[in-house]
């Protein structure tokens, strides 16, 4: 935060379907300088400037009501054993006083404001600069070191360098006064995360704090070393500038910036971060999740998934999901050699007219060849006042052009109902992998893990997900 203005291919490529709109966050996702989202007691938390923050219970629905002790700039949070370290900018940012910054830490059990252990404990300043220097000490980002379990912050702003230093993880402080490590310029809102082999650091470019104007945009380099240096794709040090693009604006959304990492295990990253201003909700500053993708070893945004119409491809065989009801032969007359005259293109099929003879109730699901077929054409559409899971509504999805409905069965298996109910095994959660492709899991059967499957050849079903199963990803491609 600065108060100065300032694959292989990938599968995800593939999936340019007829897009709905993005969907912003439901409910009241008002926020600036988002903290890494943390879940607490089954509810989801993330802090923002000021001392408040929002709380979800599903992690689409956002409301305000978070707590969070000592106000400033930009916190962040990190979970340690049972514990909860929370930072933030006590000082600083171009505020009283300057550029002479100061960052805090301070512990918390729980950060349900109504549990009896609720409370901010040990608050204490962690590191400091004097206003000259070439740092301002605001805008902490932990990362916890997963190979070895050892904690570090960075912090910094455009007034400077971003700087890191080691916290002891069971109290939260400074292990040593060591001088600070310079490992960036020309960002702020840091922070690390760690994939394969490499450390990322991923900061924030651009101007902010005005609203539809501002040009956040969130960058990233790595090293194979947790100080660095830094470097993105083109060689280019982080200590010079350098950066590769992550996100960026979007549609009406302007500014990206505070980058939080939700690993929710299998193949399925998320990050969150604020737009400085949603034009559809008058430009203010509003929390945002999407998916983290990888490409050739560097993260990417992935889809702002809002449904649209597709064939469903199974990455195991390359065949199509379709309602299993008879073939209709395309109507064409196959031209004679040597007939001239202008050429028509063969029109796609239209539903109304195929469906006549389907059966009336319930229908099997097969997967078979793509023939452009009616049967093999789904839209995928966002079900309003349903709920929702981390940054996504549930979703509907039926015959393109009909209102025959997926869904899952007492047996765990899938078929296809003839009318959509809004009954939960007719609800669907889209979560797209780290490699582009899609999981697609019923609503009725997410909790114990089951995903649309492709277990045979032409049979469709429900099994546990494994990340390591390709029979359960699929591609989303636009008929």
């Amino acid at each position: 935060m600065k108060t100065r203005v300032l694959t292989v291919a990938l599968f995800g490529l593939l999936t340019v379907g007829l897009y709905c709109p993005a969907l912003p966050l439901d409910g009241e996702p008002y926020i600036h300088d988002p903290s890494t989202i943390m879940e607490c007691d089954g509810k989801y938390y993330t802090f923002g400037t000021g001392g408040g923050g929002l709380i979800s219970e599903d992690g689409w629905t956002w409301r305000g009501g978070a707590e969070r002790r000592g106000g400033g700039l930009a916190p962040d949070a990190v979970k340690i054993g049972d514990r909860y370290l929370i930072s933030y900018t006590s000082r600083g940012g171009g505020l009283a006083g300057g550029h002479a910054g100061a960052i805090n830490t301070m512990w918390a059990n729980t950060f349900d404001p109504q549990s009896p252990d609720f409370g901010f404990n040990d608050d204490s300043v962690v590191i400091t600069t004097d206003g000259i220097e070439d740092c301002d000490a605001i805008d902490p980002g932990f990362f916890l070191d997963p190979t070895n379990g050892r904690l570090y912050l960075v912090y910094g702003t455009f007034f400077g360098f971003i700087r890191q230093i080691e916290l002891d993880p069971k109290t939260g402080k400074r292990i040593n006064d060591d001088d600070p490590i310079d490992i960036a310029i020309d960002c702020e809102a840091t922070v690390m995360i760690y994939n394969d082999g490499w450390y990322y650091l991923l900061g924030t470019h651009g101007t902010c704090c005005s609203s539809a104007n501002s040009t956040y945009n969130i960058r990233v380099g790595r090293s194979r070393n947790v100080s660095g240096p830094f470097v993105d794709h083109m060689g280019v040090d982080m200590l010079r500038g350098g950066g590769k693009l992550v996100i960026a604006a979007n549609g009406r959304n302007v500014g990206p910036g505070h980058f939080g990492l939700i690993d929710q295990g299998e193949d399925v990253q998320k990050f969150s971060f604020h737009y400085e201003a949603d034009l559809g909700r008058g430009g203010r500053s509003v929390l945002a999740i999407r998916s983290l993708l990888w490409q050739d070893g560097w993260p990417i945004a992935g889809e702002d998934f809002g449904g649209g119409t597709f064939t469903i491809e199974s990455v195991r065989s390359g065949f199509t999901l379709e309602l299993g009801v008879e073939a209709v032969s395309l109507s064409t007359t196959r031209p004679r050699r040597g007939e001239t005259g202008p050429i028509a293109a063969i029109p796609d099929q239209d539903v109304a007219v195929v469906s006549q003879n389907w059966p009336a109730g319930d229908i099997e699901i097969r997967i078979a060849d793509y023939m452009l077929q009616a049967h093999q054409k789904w839209t995928i559409t966002p079900v309003a006042g349903v709920g929702g899971y981390m940054g996504s509504p549930y979703f509907k999805i039926t015959v393109a052009g009909t209102d025959r409905a997926l869904a899952a069965t007492k047996d765990i298996d899938v078929i296809a109902v003839p009318a959509f109910t809004g009954a939960s095994e007719q609800l669907w959660q889209i979560d797209q992998l780290i490699d582009g492709t899609y999981r697609i899991m019923p609503k009725s059967l997410a909790k114990e893990g089951y995903a649309l499957t492709a277990v045979g050849r032409s049979t469709p079903s429900l099994t546990k997900f494994s990340a390591k199963n390709l029979a359960a990803r699929w591609k989303l491609i636009a008929p």
